[in-house]
């Protein structure tokens, strides 16, 4: 799935690189490539909850098997996503009306601050849960909230504000993201692969995770862009 995405995000960027001047081209083919990552996340939710939910249950629902509980109801669990969906619209409010002068405050440019520090306050709940669920040596539990994480994003959220910005954005927003970010998201795809192939984790797996993730962060810091205002 993540490699859909590298695809997605490569032939843009090649277009853009290649002739500059096909801005619509570029933008229709935005609008194309969103559409089809939108339809491949549908058929993943399909077959991830649907038809093969099997593969996707580990300990915790055997466990749940051994010791049932009464399961909510529709209307109880409508009503507490409908809850947190308001609530975590109301704290974005207040974390980039809070973000953009401490960023202008610290000196940090708008890349670093995008890719970064927003991701990780963003995601923090997510980030907790993974760490929470490796301590616990569930690490196919870790892994499952980090790429599930990143698959909505990149075959959900990115081709979803594509679409919206025709009706909400100032102008059309479009997959052509720089080289940086490109070759940022298929190194992050490509170390996934490695990390997930064999199935093994250790100490010193994590250790050179971190490392890798603190020369990306160090790089988006010292890389030139605008200050963020």
């Amino acid at each position: 799935m993540l490699t859909l995405a590298v695809i997605a995000l490569i032939l843009p960027a090649a277009l853009h690189a290649v002739d500059r001047e096909q801005a619509p081209e570029l933008a229709t083919l935005s609008v194309w490539i969103s559409l089809i990552l939108i339809a491949v996340y549908a058929a993943y939710l399909v077959f991830s909850l649907i038809t093969h939910k099997g593969q996707f249950e580990g300990e915790e629902i055997e466990e749940q098997q051994h010791h049932p509980e009464a399961p909510w109801t529709i209307r109880r669990a409508a009503i507490i996503l409908a809850a947190a969906t308001a609530t975590i619209a109301w704290m974005s409010e207040i974390l980039i009306a809070a973000i953009e002068p401490a960023a202008a405050e610290l000196g940090l440019n708008d890349m670093f601050v995008g890719v970064f520090v927003v991701a990780i306050l963003g995601n923090a709940a997510e980030h907790s849960t993974a760490v929470v669920a490796a301590m616990r040596n569930r690490m196919d539990l870790a892994l499952g909230i980090a790429i599930g994480s990143s698959v909505q994003i990149a075959l959900f959220v990115a081709p979803l504000l594509v679409l919206l910005s025709y009706a909400l954005g100032p102008e059309p927003m479009d997959l052509a993201f720089s080289g940086g970010l490109v070759l940022s998201v298929t190194i992050a795809v490509w170390i996934t692969g490695q990390v997930a192939a064999d199935g093994r984790s250790d100490w010193l797996r994590g250790v050179q995770l971190l490392a890798v993730y603190l020369i990306l962060g160090l790089v988006f810091f010292f890389a030139p862009g605008a200050v963020a205002p």
